[in-house]
């Protein structure tokens, strides 16, 4: 079979280091994809564009249904929009999933812990529309769409019926933002007793469920939360597990599917080759599974079972980056997975 073209974005600071780790990593692993590189943000502007998403980077991805993406510079309280935000927006890739499981050899104060968070990804506050209200007032408004719940709702009770979860719980503020999150709640409902019975379905005030995520994570099988909550949640689940380095991430909409590594650009460490591209890696491991799905070809899917042994091994034999408490440089780490895949 010939090979899967999938959208390859590196992105700003660390992205093209770990970016190059990664290809080299799945080409090694005999992985059947051939990549059209694109750029986004800072890199899109220092290449000549005007856009930190430029509209041939988002063609690209209409094209070809996958794209593979590094970190991308978001300022904080000004300059340009998150390109993640807009890429989200603009290709409707509704459904943010976020794995998060203990991997050997990364020691945790927790274990047992294999959690998916599943987050709304197009509504909520992140919707953007902020306005100044009075000189010393702003305002920005949630919104909550029945359309959106439903469908985040339809994607969640399936995803989980496919990979054989047993429970979905909805965090939710709904005892006070009775509108929207009530809203959320209640498609999430209809979905659960209409649809999935087999599902058992809980609801938790989102302040009561982060308190019990951090006294027992194991509780929690598949979590599904509007976007403000999703993003929040996710990166503390993260942190249960050793932090955003070791965590993928993937970003699905009915047509497209764009997998990232969910760390910032860490421009303090760019060049110097000691980013951890595992996160990166990992994602990359949820795409090939992704191609192996909708493109019905287990090369990819033989691949993925190959990198993962080789990081699991890596992990396991104590040859780890500077953050997971180790010594490896970016390349070294990826020479590690490669000498260790099966």
């Amino acid at each position: 079979m010939n090979d899967h073209l999938a959208v390859l974005i590196p992105g700003d600071g660390i992205g093209p280091e770990v970016t190059a780790a990664v290809c080299r990593i799945l080409e090694a692993a005999k992985a059947p994809v051939a990549w059209i590189e694109r750029q986004a943000g800072l890199a899109a502007l220092h290449a000549g564009s005007r856009d930190v998403l430029p509209e041939e980077t988002l063609d690209a991805i209409t094209r070809y249904g996958v794209a593979l993406k590094g970190p991308c510079t978001t300022p904080v309280g000004e300059g340009f929009t998150s390109v993640n935000v807009q890429l989200r927006k603009r290709l409707d890739l509704y459904a943010a999933v976020r794995p998060v499981r203990n991997l050997d050899g990364v020691s945790t104060r927790f274990q047992d812990v294999d959690t998916i968070i599943i987050r709304e990804n197009t509504e909520g506050l992140y919707s953007g529309i902020e306005n100044q209200i009075t000189k010393d007032a702003v305002m920005s408004m949630k919104v909550a769409t029945e359309t959106a719940c439903r469908r985040i709702a339809h994607w969640s009770f399936r995803f989980a019926t496919r990979r054989g979860r047993r429970k979905i719980t909805v965090f939710h503020k709904a005892n006070i933002m009775k509108m929207t999150d009530g809203l959320f709640l209640r498609c999430a409902r209809h979905v659960h007793q209409q649809e999935y019975p087999n599902i058992e379905y809980q609801e938790m005030i989102i302040d009561a469920g982060c308190m019990k995520m951090v006294q027992d994570p194991t509780q929690f099988d598949i979590l599904l939360l509007e976007n403000l909550y999703g993003d929040v949640v996710s990166d503390l689940c993260a942190g249960l597990v050793g932090g955003l380095g070791v965590v993928p991430g993937a970003n699905f909409g009915d047509e497209q599917a764009v997998f990232e590594a969910v760390h910032g650009s860490a421009p303090d460490i760019a060049g110097q080759g000691l980013a951890n591209p595992l996160a990166l890696l990992m994602s990359a491991v949820m795409m090939l599974n992704h191609l192996a799905d909708t493109r019905h070809d287990e090369a990819c899917r033989k691949a993925a079972e190959r990198i993962k042994t080789g990081y699991n091994q890596a992990l396991k034999d104590d040859q780890k980056t500077r953050d997971l408490g180790g010594q490896l440089g970016t390349e070294a780490f990826a020479d590690a997975v490669i000498g260790r895949m099966a």
